[in-house]
C-alpha cells in the first residue's frame, strides 16, 4: 500500500468535502428509518467528524492501522483452519479468501476492508457514516490494483467480474439492520466487525442481524473492547485523557462488552428459532477477538 501517498492525497481530498452538516442530516435519517435501527447517531456524528483522519497512520486511528496485519492474519488462519478440520487437504492456504462473499460492519475509512479484497474477498463494506463511506471510496478509487464499485452506481454487488486473483470490493452507506432487510438471511460467507458493537444502540439487535445475514457454515469475526478497569485506564483514561492520542468521548466504558457475555449472548441465540438455520455451537474467543461458526 502507498501509504505515505496516500495518505496525503486523501487528507487534502478529505478537506475539500464540504457536506458534514449535510451527512449527519442522512445519518439521522438512517437512524430513524427504522424502528430496529441500532445506529447511533451521536456515535456517527463523533466518527464523521474523524472521517478525514482514516488513512493518517499518526492520527485518529493510528492503532487501527497496527492491529488491522493482526486482525487479517487473524482471519485468514482461522479461515485456514476451518477448512482443513472440514477435510479441504489439497486447500491452497494463499487463496482461501479467493471468492468468499464477505461483509465488512462498520468499515470506518476502508483499512480492513482493502486487506480482505487484497487477498481476493469480495467485500461489501457498510458503514452509516457517509463521510466515512466517502473516504474509504476515494482511497479505494486511488488504487488500480482494486476492482472498486461504490454505492452510487448502479452495478450490485457481486455482478460483476473480478481481476484474476483479486477481490472485488464494493463500499456502501447502510445499516446491517437495513442490508439484512433488504438482501435477506444467509447472504454471506463471512461477516467482521471490527469495534463497532461498542458504538452501537442495542447491541443484542445488531448482532443479531450480523448472525442472520450469514450463509449456514459461515464465519462471524468480531472485536470489541472488554469492560474492565484495564480496559478503562488504556483505552479512556491514558489514550483519550491523558495522552490525547484519540479524541475525549470516543469510548463509552460502559459500553463495552466482556467476551463471556458476547458467548453467552450467541449460544442463547443459537439455541433459539430466530436463527433462519441451526448452529455449529462453536464459539471460540481469543483476546478480545472472536469467531463464531454458524452452519
Amino acid at each position: 500500500m502507498r501509504a505515505s501517498t496516500s495518505s496525503r492525497h486523501i487528507l487534502r481530498s478529505a478537506k475539500n468535502i464540504r457536506t458534514l452538516h449535510t451527512t449527519v442530516q442522512r445519518q439521522t435519517s438512517l437512524a430513524s428509518s427504522s424502528s430496529s435501527s441500532t445506529v447511533n447517531p451521536d456515535e456517527i456524528a463523533h466518527f464523521s467528524r474523524l472521517s478525514a483522519q482514516w488513512w493518517d497512520e499518526r492520527g485518529e486511528f493510528g492503532m487501527l492501522h497496527k492491529m488491522n496485519p493482526v486482525r487479517t492474519q487473524f482471519v485468514r488462519e482461522k479461515l485456514v483452519e476451518m477448512e482443513y478440520e472440514d477435510g479441504h487437504e489439497d486447500l491452497n492456504e494463499a487463496k482461501v479468501l479467493e471468492g468468499l462473499k464477505v461483509l465488512d460492519v462498520g468499515c470506518g475509512g476502508g483499512l480492513f476492508s482493502e486487506s480482505l479484497t487484497r487477498l481476493g474477498a469480495n467485500t461489501l463494506g457498510i458503514d452509516a457514516s457517509a463521510s466515512n463511506i466517502a473516504i474509504a471510496s476515494l482511497h479505494a478509487s486511488n488504487d488500480p490494483a482494486l476492482s472498486f464499485t461504490s454505492s452510487s452506481l448502479p452495478q450490485r454487488f457481486g455482478s460483476s467480474v473480478s481481476h484474476k486473483g483479486k477481490g472485488k470490493l464494493t463500499y456502501e452507506h447502510t445499516s446491517v439492520e437495513d442490508l439484512l432487510a433488504r438482501e435477506g438471511p444467509n447472504s454471506f460467507d463471512v461477516v467482521c466487525s471490527m469495534e463497532v458493537v461498542e458504538h452501537v444502540d442495542n447491541p443484542r439487535a445488531f448482532l443479531t442481524s450480523c448472525a442472520e445475514i450469514l450463509k449456514p457454515g459461515g464465519h462471524l469475526f468480531l472485536s470489541t473492547i472488554a469492560r474492565t478497569p484495564l480496559a478503562y485506564f488504556l483505552t479512556i483514561f491514558s489514550a483519550e485523557q491523558l495522552l490525547r492520542f484519540v479524541t475525549p468521548g470516543t469510548h463509552t466504558w460502559s459500553k463495552y462488552i466482556n467476551p463471556s457475555e458476547l458467548t453467552s449472548f450467541f449460544h442463547n441465540l443459537h439455541s433459539s428459532s430466530s436463527l433462519s438455520s441451526p448452529s455449529s455451537g462453536e464459539i471460540e474467543v481469543k483476546g478480545q477477538t472472536m469467531d463464531i461458526e454458524v452452519g
